[in-house]
């Protein structure tokens, strides 16, 4: 297992290559301490798990690890299906024609869904099609404390939970942080 920034990890979710829409996402309080833990799961892509926290309004820090190499039977009751949250990982486009082109195409979507019978889901699965995200879907998040889904994952993979929260605590310490910034 290789500890790594929290921004390199996402940077494999997004040249994974995976189906956009088949990621899956926990996230809550990180137990005990300042800060989140976030897992992120791919059927083909793995299973991904952060730890981070806003140092400053500005910028956020963290560490992960990939900690599966896919999503077995045994992960797979703690990774949300239905949609009652979503997430998405983005890009910014490379330049301003493609920024332009994207943004045409947005509000031709937006035109559609205004105008059709739709639902919330059908229009995000939309838009992150238009935007080309590299990863979205359903997750289970508690921005006050933890989802018993989290718990479940952080028993499963103890290890990797042990060696990622020494690294972010030697983190937060060098940081010189008594606490995040919400």
């Amino acid at each position: 297992m290789k500890v790594r920034d929290w921004q390199d990890i996402v940077q494999d979710v997004v040249d994974s290559n995976a189906d956009p829409d088949d990621w899956r996402a926990v996230a809550g309080d990180r137990d005990g301490g300042l800060g989140e833990d976030f897992y992120l799961g791919h059927p083909s892509a793995g299973v991904f798990l952060l730890k981070t926290y806003a140092k400053n309004p500005f910028e956020v820090r963290g560490v992960g690890t990939r900690v599966a190499r896919r999503i077995d039977d045994d992960l797979d009751p703690f990774l949300p299906t239905d949609d009652r949250g979503r997430f998405a990982v983005q890009q910014g486009p490379d330049d301003q024609d493609e920024a332009k082109r994207k943004a045409k195409d947005l509000e031709t979507v937006l035109q559609t869904h205004a105008e059709a019978p739709t639902t919330p889901g059908d229009l995000f699965d939309d838009v992150m099609e238009t935007i080309e995200s590299p990863a979205y879907g359903p997750m289970e998040y508690d921005q006050h404390g933890r989802p018993e889904e989290l718990d479940g994952l952080a028993d499963t993979f103890e290890e990797a939970e042990e060696i990622l929260e020494a690294e972010f605590d030697d983190l937060i310490e060098a940081d010189d942080v008594g606490r995040g910034f919400y």
